[in-house]
C-alpha cells in the first residue's frame, strides 16, 4: 500500500465523518492496479495524482462516493480497455459509475480549441453540473492537483494549462464559492502567465509584509484587548491579500502599490449574526473608517452563499486595513462555498438548499437553448457567471442580484418576463433615468409598465447585457412576430447580397439562403429568416455561408475579390498599441508598463507576452528580463517593441522612480518638491527610508515624458545641496 494513501486514511480517519473506509480503500487498489504501470511526466507513480485529488476532495469534506470517484476518475481515459463504466457501477455503485464518467467526460474537454467547439465544451460541462456537482467538484480538484505540479509540462503546454484554469476553472470555483481552490488557481496561473509581473508582485508583497508586521500585529493586539472587555466570544487572525488580487489593481486596474487600501485584513469570527453588528460598532469607535469602503454582505449575500461585513479603518501609524467580521458558519462557506454543506451539513434540508443555490445552472442550461450564436454565448457567459455582481433594491425592499454592468432592462427582466415586456421607463432613488443606464449597488430601482405596451423594442438586444434579458426579448419576438421577424431577416440578407456587385434573379436568393439554412441545421429558409429577425443567430454566421453560397452560383471572376472578403471580414488597420508603443507589428495588443524598470521613451524596450494579461514593456536592461531571456521555454514569449517616433513629442507622461541620496536636513523634502513644482514635473509619489544617522534615502515616483525629460530631473535634483547621489530607482 502507498505511503500516500496510508496518509489520506489517516486523514479520513481524523476527520470525524462517517466514511466508508473499506470501499474507499477498495477504490485505491483497483486504481492502483489499474496504473502500476504508468508514471507522471515527473516521473513519480501516477497513483499519486489520485491519491492527491482525493486527499483535495475531503479537504472540501465531500463524501464517500465522492472519494473513490476521484480515485478512480483516469481510469476510464488512461487504462485504454482495461476498465469501463459498467464495471465501475458493479463493483462500487452507480453513484460512483456517474461520478467518474462525469469527470471523464470533462479530462476530454480541451478549452482552448476552435471557438465553436470551446462553447460546446463548455455547455457538455454545465450540464454534467446540473446532473451532480460534485463533478465539477473533484474535476477542481484535479486540475489544482495539476497546477500544483504544471512545472514537469513542457512550457507551451503550460501556458495552454494557465490560460484554461484563468478563464475557466477559477471563475466557476468563485461562482461556487470555493474560495481556497479558486485563489490558489489564480495565483498559480499568473505564476506561469506573467512570471515577471508574479514576481514583482510578490516582492512587493514580502517588503511590504516586513515592514508592516508589527504594525498588524499591534492592531490585532489592540481589537483583541478591546473586544475581551466588552465580554465577546471571537477568533481573530490576519491575511494579506492574495497575490493576483494585487496583480489586478497594479496592472489591469493602473494602480500604485500604496493606493492597495485592502492589502491587510483581519478576520473577526464570532457567533451570532447579531455579534457581527456589535462588534462593527466597536470597531468604528476605535478606528477612524474609509468612506466609501463598508460592504454588508451579511444582510445582501452574494450569488455564491458568501457572507460577512467587510470595512476598512485607519490604524493609529496611519496604514489603512480591512476588518472582516463574520459567524463560524459564514467563515465555512467563505472558504467552501457550496462544498461547506457536505463538510458542515447533512440530511434532506441540506440537500433542499444545495439544490436551490445551484438554480443559476439549470437556469444557464435553459437559456442557451434560445440562441445558437457561440460568439454570443460565450460573451453572455462570462458576463452572467464570470462576472461581479451588482445588488439592487426594488420599492419593497427586496434584492436582486446582477451581473456586473448590467442594464435598468436587465433588472426588469430579472424581475419577470411581463415586467420586461411592458416596460416603458425607470428610476432611480426616485428620480427618472434612461433605460440604459446601469444601476450601481444599493439602489432603490422602480420600473414603470403600462398594459398598453407594444412589447421590447428590438434595440433593447443591442442594449442589455445578461442572456436571461437577451433570452426573453428573443422569446417575446419569436412568438409575438414571426411574420415581421421574416421580413427584416429577408431585408438583412438582401442587403448583404447587394454587396456581392451581382445582380441575381429571386430564384438564387432563395436557392442561397436555402441552402444557408441547411448548412445550419435550420429547418427552412423562412425559419432562418425568422432567427435573423429577432437576432436568434448573428449575421456575422450567415454572411460567412452566404459568401460560400454565392460562389457556387456565380462565377468567382465576376465577383469582386474585395467585396468577397474585405467587406465580410473588417481587419483593423495597422496601428499602435495605442500606448505609445508598437509591438513587433501586432494591432490591438493590451499594453501594460512594467512596474519593476518602469520604461522611458528613448530608453531601449522589448515585450514579454504574459498570455492572458496583454504584453509587459521591459526595459532590455531590466535586471528580471535578463534573468529569463536566454532560458528556452521563456524565449519564444519575447517580441520586438519600439516607440511610436512622435512619441517624445506628445503631452502623456509616464511614471518614472528616482533614488536620492542625501543629507538629512530639515529642508531636504522642501527643497526636492519645490525644485520638481518649479520645473512642472508632477509628483505621484515619495516615501523615505534612513540610511545612516546622517543620510538618509528618498524615493519618489514623477511624471516624465521621455529620458531626456528624465536626464533634466536629474541633473536639476544633483545640483540641490546636501545632494549625495541621485539614480534612477525601481519600485
Amino acid at each position: 500500500m502507498h505511503q500516500q494513501f496510508i496518509d489520506l486514511l489517516a486523514v479520513l480517519e481524523a476527520s470525524g465523518k462517517s466514511y466508508n473506509i473499506a470501499k474507499i480503500t477498495e477504490a485505491y487498489e483497483f486504481a492502483a492496479l489499474l496504473h502500476c504501470d504508468q508514471v507522471r511526466k515527473s516521473g513519480e507513480s501516477y497513483i499519486c495524482h489520485p491519491i492527491a485529488v482525493a486527499e483535495i476532495v475531503v479537504g472540501l469534506g465531500l463524501d464517500t462516493d465522492a472519494v473513490c470517484a476521484a480515485l478512480l476518475h483516469d481510469t476510464i481515459e488512461d487504462c485504454g480497455d482495461a476498465v469501463d463504466i459498467p464495471t465501475i457501477k458493479k463493483k462500487f455503485g452507480e453513484d460512483v459509475a456517474n461520478l467518474v464518467d462525469g469527470v471523464t467526460k470533462l479530462i476530454r474537454i480541451q478549452f482552448i480549441d476552435t471557438e465553436e467547439q470551446q462553447i460546446e465544451n463548455l455547455r457538455k460541462m454545465f450540464l454534467a453540473m446540473s446532473k451532480d456537482i460534485r463533478v465539477i467538484f473533484i474535476k477542481l480538484c484535479d486540475r489544482l492537483h495539476n497546477m500544483r505540479t504544471l512545472d514537469a509540462k513542457p512550457e507551451p503546454k503550460r501556458r495552454i494549462t494557465a490560460l484554461e484554469t484563468m478563464q475557466v476553472f477559477a471563475p466557476l470555483a468563485h461562482r461556487l464559492g470555493v474560495q481556497t481552490i479558486k485563489q490558489e488557481l489564480e495565483t498559480l496561473s499568473l505564476f506561469y502567465l506573467d512570471p515577471i509581473g508574479y514576481a514583482e508582485i510578490r516582492s512587493h508583497v514580502e517588503t511590504r509584509y516586513g515592514r508592516d508586521i508589527d504594525f498588524l500585529q499591534r492592531v490585532q493586539q489592540d481589537i483583541e484587548n478591546k473586544l475581551r472587555e466588552s465580554g465577546h466570544e471571537f477568533e481573530i487572525d490576519g491575511r494579506v491579500k492574495s497575490t493576483y488580487s494585487i496583480y489586478k489593481k497594479v496592472f489591469e486596474q493602473g494602480k500604485r502599490f500604496d493606493e492597495v487600501y485592502d492589502f491587510f485584513a483581519l478576520r473577526i469570527i464570532t457567533e451570532t449574526e447579531a455579534d457581527c453588528y456589535i462588534i462593527l460598532g466597536i470597531m468604528h469607535e476605535m478606528f477612524k473608517s474609509v468612506p466609501g469602503k463598508f460592504k454588508d454582505y451579511i444582510s445582501t449575500p452574494k450569488p455564491n452563499m458568501y457572507r460577512s461585513i467587510h470595512t476598512t479603518v485607519i490604524g493609529r501609524d496611519g496604514v489603512p486595513i480591512e476588518l472582516q467580521i463574520r459567524t463560524h458558519e459564514m467563515h465555512n462557506i467563505a472558504d467552501y462555498g457550496v462544498a461547506a454543506h457536505w463538510k458542515y451539513k447533512t440530511g434532506a434540508n441540506a440537500q433542499q438548499d444545495i439544490d436551490q443555490k445551484l438554480s443559476w445552472i439549470a437556469k444557464l442550461i435553459e437559456e442557451d437553448e434560445s440562441t445558437r450564436d457561440h460568439d454570443e454565448y460565450l460573451s453572455t457567459l462570462k458576463i452572467d457567471i464570470f462576472h461581479d455582481e451588482t445588488f439592487v433594491f426594488t420599492p419593497k425592499g427586496d434584492v436582486v442580484t446582477l451581473p456586473y454592468g448590467s442594464t435598468l432592462i436587465d433588472f426588469a427582466y430579472a424581475i419577470h418576463s411581463e415586467v420586461g415586456n411592458k416596460m416603458t421607463g425607470a428610476k432611480i432613488n426616485g428620480a427618472i433615468a434612461p433605460i440604459d443606464s446601469v444601476p450601481v449597488n444599493g439602489q432603490i430601482v422602480e420600473i414603470l409598465t403600462s398594459k398598453s405596451a407594444k412589447g421590447p423594442s428590438r434595440d433593447w438586444l443591442k442594449i442589455v447585457k445578461t442572456s436571461e434579458a437577451r433570452s426573453k426579448i428573443r422569446q417575446w419576438y419569436k412568438k409575438e412576430k414571426r411574420t415581421e421577424n421574416i421580413t427584416v431577416g429577408r431585408g438583412e440578407v438582401e442587403k448583404e447580397l447587394k454587396k456581392y456587385g451581382k445582380i441575381l434573379t429571386e430564384e438564387q436568393r432563395n436557392s442561397i439562403i436555402a441552402s444557408v439554412a441547411s448548412r445550419l441545421c435550420i429547418a427552412s429558409a423562412d425559419d432562418l429568416l425568422n432567427m435573423i429577425g429577432y437576432s436568434g443567430i448573428s449575421m456575422q454566421k450567415v454572411i460567412l455561408r452566404l459568401t460560400d453560397e454565392v460562389t457556387k452560383i456565380v462565377k468567382s471572376e465576376e465577383i469582386p475579390e474585395t467585396l468577397l472578403v474585405e467587406d465580410v471580414v473588417v481587419k483593423p488597420a495597422k496601428k499602435s498599441s495605442g500606448r505609445g508603443v508598437i509591438i513587433d507589428e501586432l494591432d490591438g495588443c493590451d499594453v501594460k508598463f512594467s512596474k519593476c524598470c518602469n520604461p522611458l521613451p528613448g530608453d531601449s524596450i522589448l515585450g514579454f507576452i504574459t498570455k492572458g494579461h496583454g504584453i509587459s514593456v521591459h526595459k532590455k536592461d531590466c535586471p528580471n528580463v535578463i534573468d529569463i531571456v536566454t532560458r528556452d521555454e521563456y524565449r519564444e514569449r519575447f517580441v520586438t517593441a519600439k516607440w511610436e517616433s512622435n512619441e517624445g513629442s506628445k503631452t502623456n507622461t509616464f511614471e518614472a522612480f528616482i533614488q536620492i541620496l542625501a543629507e538629512n536636513t530639515l529642508t531636504l523634502i522642501a527643497d526636492i518638491t519645490t525644485n520638481l513644482a518649479n520645473m512642472n514635473v508632477s509628483l505621484h509619489q515619495i516615501n523615505t527610508q534612513t540610511k545612516s544617522s546622517s543620510t538618509i534615502v528618498v524615493n519618489i515616483v514623477v511624471g516624465c515624458k521621455n529620458t531626456d525629460h528624465y536626464r533634466s530631473i536629474l541633473a536639476r535634483l544633483k545640483s540641490l545641496p546636501n545632494i549625495l547621489e541621485v539614480s534612477r530607482g525601481f519600485s
